[in-house]
């Protein structure tokens, strides 16, 4: 390697790795340099970072290259490698029965477990995220792409942050599928997973999703009483003809404890998803109770799963048999 080489690699170990890994040269993000003719030329390898990374990057190169004797311009060749991401789509059979909440609550346990976790709002039409998530801040462009907000150690896209609130979304589907790849395709960096919230039903997000990006798998969320879980039927229906795994049926609002009494009752029966799930031969993930403490903390945007309570211990518990079903998955 030649000196003028050694000088630039010299001048960028003194930078960072934005990930936290060692300086840039150790890090391996830099091959390649060369100097001609007062031009410094690089290859940097940008895999992980996100569009504002790679530009504050970009912008650290420079200035510490430029004033060195001999630079009078910088070259940057930036390449990637394509990352593998997985995405879970959780989805119900109808609307009402909590599919947003348990969404938002299982990328923040994941999330918690150490997964870098994406959560996209496909709910088009009824989007909750930012609501459920306390950040309705809106997004960024970069690179012709959004760059998601992060709340609660998630990073977070929603239809819901690029309009006007409380305005109807009166989209016809192939608008709604293309807002669909916006978020889906937007700069996630260094996220492996992406939880998407499917809107309910099995209409055309469901369709675009499954066809265009294809999840590796779907858990759907039900209530107990025979209504939910004969809609909850027809989604996992869609899934498995469309070649998609389903990893488990959640039963949400599973039993109300009285706060007064503590008294356990089943407004809206008992045992019904568990009983489903094994007649149709798919994984029961878990219950999850209806508590007022879930409903006050998502109206609040500080979902329970972010805390240290007893439904933190639920939600973590359901992360955990979602990535073993996900492990176990051919």
């Amino acid at each position: 390697m030649s000196d003028d080489s050694d000088r630039i690699l010299a001048a960028l170990a003194r930078l960072e790795d934005p990930l936290g890994r060692g300086d840039l040269v150790a890090a391996g993000r830099v091959s390649v340099p060369r100097l001609k003719d007062g031009a410094a030329s690089l290859i940097l390898e940008v895999s992980g970072l996100s569009a504002g990374q790679r530009a504050e990057l970009e912008r650290r190169i420079r200035a510490a290259l430029i004033g060195e004797p001999g630079i009078a311009e910088v070259r940057i060749a930036m390449t990637a490698e394509k990352a593998e991401r997985v995405i879970i789509a959780v989805g119900s059979g109808k609307g009402g029965v909590g599919k947003s909440t348990v969404a938002a609550n299982l990328a923040i346990a994941l999330a918690r477990a150490g997964r870098r976790i994406g959560l996209v709002d496909a709910d088009i039409y009824g989007p909750s995220q930012p609501r459920i998530m306390g950040n309705e801040s809106r997004p960024e462009m970069a690179d012709k792409q959004i760059v998601p907000v992060v709340a609660h150690g998630v990073r977070m896209l929603s239809i819901g942050q690029l309009v006007e609130a409380g305005k109807a979304i009166a989209w016809r589907g192939p608008m709604a599928a293309s807002a669909l790849g916006q978020l889906v395709d937007g700069d996630w960096g260094d996220c492996e997973m992406l939880i998407v919230d499917l809107p309910p039903g099995t209409g055309d997000i469901q369709l675009s999703l499954i066809q265009k990006w294809k999840p590796a798998g779907a858990v759907i969320v039900s209530t107990p009483q025979d209504l939910a879980l004969i809609d909850a039927t027809r989604a996992i229906d869609l899934f498995r003809k469309m070649d998609v795994s389903v990893l488990g049926l959640i039963e949400n609002m599973s039993g109300y404890a009285c706060p007064h009494c503590g008294e356990i009752s089943d407004p809206f029966g008992s045992g019904g998803a568990q009983a489903a799930a094994k007649v149709m031969s798919i994984p029961f993930l878990g219950r999850v109770p209806l508590t007022l403490n879930i409903r006050r903390s998502s109206d609040a945007g500080t979902p329970p799963a972010a805390g240290e309570g007893e439904e933190s211990k639920i939600f973590a518990a359901l992360a955990q048999r979602l990535l073993q079903e996900l492990a176990a998955k051919p």
